[in-house]
């Protein structure tokens, strides 16, 4: 296909992963508004912030599977629809059990999209600009997250007369939006006919037993092993680190603004590590990524001064990439081809997720049991130190052809 071609389908998926990033965040800057619409408790909400990685968790297989079978434009497309419906759901919910099923609808389209964007990466696009284009639609969700939590309160509760119904009916249409131009982009690039031509070529197997190789295969152990690792790293991380730096002496405001730092660079550090993450430097690549991880960990424990700040740098840098190069690892694994990216990507993101409810609530009940976040951040170092050592053992995995565990 013409280059044009593939970088306008990777701005339809930044779109799709930009809306994402919109609806996950949406409820986190109008929890007050939505308990005191419905009546519901902080306990209760803290349920329906929760229920989409739960669902996520359990659809992310499945949907990787769909992926496969459907092809990347038709498949993206309705993961993007669920994400409308699931902002819809929320702004038309009247009671705590509609607006937790709406929030869960969430986690059934997002998975389509997770897996989906590696896949039709995969492709595409070769050597470095593979790695450069995961790394510019994974600057999606984080604008979309910065977007949201930045403009809710300040602009848009006051264009929607404080209406939180009238944020998420928005929410809802740019999903909306997104998805329609995502189908239109996907088919004038004649990503459907590049799908079959895969399709064709590949050896047709029973779904299963595709999956079934796949989780025999040790190198995909350990990727998987890892993905649990990297979410509730950045997960527990990212959801605590205002409290971190509050527990440290900042008032809220000063902590909300450097620890939206680790964002920033974030951002910065998407566009620039995943495309020096090619074949011949990438497990080093990812070995800095989880030194980084464990520096920041270390860091953040000290109060206030320039080792904070570089604990703050220093997560800013693990989260940019981590998660990118470790899915762009999995897909160009030996035995991992086109064929099976969806497979592989559900499987990666269904792992994973698991790591992302239990890191906020592990940080959560470690604080609660000690009064503060050093057992917490300790722990974190514990699974950085992990990941650094599953980075070690799966450089000398992935330079041996592909064998089956035992196990």
């Amino acid at each position: 296909m013409a280059s044009s071609g593939r970088w306008w389908l990777l701005g339809g998926l930044w779109l799709l992963y930009t809306a994402f990033g919109l609806t996950a965040t949406s409820i986190a800057p109008l929890v007050l508004p939505i308990e005191k619409d419905l009546g519901i408790t902080h306990a209760a909400m803290g349920g329906v912030m929760g229920a989409w990685q739960l669902v996520y968790i359990f659809a992310a297989i499945p949907c990787g599977a769909l992926l496969d079978k459907l092809g990347g434009q038709r498949a993206l497309f309705i993961g993007g629809m669920l994400i409308a419906a699931s902002a819809l759901g929320r702004a038309v919910a009247d009671d705590y059990v509609l607006l937790l099923l709406a929030v869960g609808l969430f986690g059934v389209g997002g998975p389509l999209i997770s897996s989906g964007a590696p896949k039709v990466v995969s492709q595409f696009f070769t050597g470095s600009d593979r790695g450069l284009a995961m790394g510019i639609y994974m600057t999606g969700p984080a604008i979309g997250g910065v977007v949201s939590l930045t403009l809710t309160h300040s602009v848009l509760l006051p264009a929607f007369d404080d209406s939180w119904r009238g944020v998420m009916l928005l929410w809802g249409g740019v999903a909306t939006g997104a998805s329609v131009l995502w189908l239109i982009i996907a088919g004038r690039a004649g990503l459907r006919s590049r799908e079959l031509q895969i399709s064709s070529e590949a050896e047709k197997r029973p779904q299963g037993e595709v999956m079934g190789e796949l989780i025999r295969t040790r190198a995909v152990q350990v990727v998987l092993l890892m993905s649990v690792g990297v979410f509730l790293f950045n997960h527990g991380l990212n959801n605590w680190l205002p409290e971190v730096l509050r527990s440290h002496g900042l008032p809220i405001l000063e902590a909300s603004y450097w620890a939206a730092l680790p964002t920033v660079i974030g951002i910065a550090g998407s566009l620039l590590i995943p495309r020096l993450a090619t074949p011949d430097r990438r497990f080093t690549i990812l070995l800095g990524l989880c030194l980084a991880a464990l520096l920041a960990s270390l860091l953040l424990q000290f109060s206030g001064g320039p080792l904070q700040t570089l604990g703050l740098i220093m997560q800013g840098i693990a989260r940019s990439a981590l998660m990118t190069v470790l899915v762009l690892t999995l897909v160009e694994l030996p035995g991992i081809d086109e064929s099976r990216a969806g497979t592989a990507s559900g499987m990666f993101f269904s792992a994973a997720e698991i790591g992302g409810v239990l890191g906020p609530l592990g940080l959560g009940i470690l604080y609660d049991s000690t009064h503060d976040f050093t057992a917490g951040l300790g722990a974190l170092s514990v699974v950085a130190l992990l990941l650094t050592i599953g980075t070690v053992y799966l450089t000398r995995l992935a330079r041996t052809p592909p064998q089956p565990s035992s196990v």
